[in-house]
């Protein structure tokens, strides 16, 4: 994004790995113009604090790229009482993402670029359950959340067509990150599975082609994978299933 010629704001909740990166940006790209800003993005209150914080500094977005995300092995709760996989994946992309609609707007043709997983490609999702409570499973968990980011992200789509803003979601790829860190064999098989995946660098290739790329510029409510559009899951073309997943995410911000 920096080598576009982009201003990039890199949001992290440690401050070292947020330097470091920064400075890696800056390392890469001589004339980058980069910020870092320090949250906890599974928390909504730090995620709303960030985005007013932009609000307060900026008057306009061209990018909006929600990469944050977490797969946990056993339910953890965060200290505003949410499940860390929905408040992550789901909850604080989606509280972000409102209170910068206006800079979005603004910069208009901008882009939002959610990153989601293709393992909502088989997910179920019930609008009305979508805190999972006794029925949390490791997998339904991250599935379930990564659908609804789709849900809202296509209801997003549809509700801003006309006003020069897309919004879209991109499957990586199995990327090599670290995005499971546990133990046992859990983390056995994650590991194992690193070996053959993708490099972080590739993993970015489908969400820099959807957050650059000129014929995408007018192109919304898609699903993104290997740079190309796919079918989606069949839930997330269904409006009035889209219109409760959205409403059932507000009542939970």
């Amino acid at each position: 994004m920096a080598r576009a010629g982009h201003h990039v704001v890199v949001i992290g909740r440690d401050r070292a790995r947020g330097i470091a990166t920064q400075t890696w940006i800056d390392q890469q790209v001589p004339q980058a113009r980069t910020e870092l800003l320090i949250a906890d993005l599974s928390l909504l209150s730090e995620t709303r604090n960030a985005g007013r914080r932009i609000a307060d500094r900026y008057s306009r977005i061209s990018v909006l790229i929600n990469n944050a995300g977490v797969f946990e092995p056993r339910p953890i709760a965060t200290e505003e009482g949410h499940d860390r996989v929905l408040a992550t994946n789901l909850l604080c992309p989606f509280v972000l993402t409102q209170v910068l609609l206006p800079l979005l707007v603004a910069g208009a043709p901008s882009r939002i670029i959610n990153i989601g997983s293709s393992t909502s490609d088989r997910a179920q999702i019930d609008p009305d359950a979508l805190v999972l409570g006794r029925r949390w499973a490791m997998r339904r968990a991250y599935s379930q959340s990564k659908l609804a980011l789709m849900m809202t992200t296509f209801r997003l789509a549809n509700r801003l067509r006309g006003t020069g803003v897309v919004a879209n979601v991109v499957h990586p790829g199995l990327v090599a990150t670290g995005l499971v860190r546990t133990g046992g064999l859990i983390g056995l098989v994650w590991r194992g599975l690193a070996l053959t995946a993708l490099t972080e660098e590739q993993g970015a290739d489908t969400a820099l082609h959807a957050a650059l790329a000129p014929e995408l510029g007018s192109v919304t409510g898609i699903y993104l994978k290997n740079r190309r559009a796919t079918a989606p899951n069949r839930q997330a073309l269904d409006p009035g299933l889209l219109e409760r997943v959205w409403q059932a995410t507000e009542r939970l911000t």
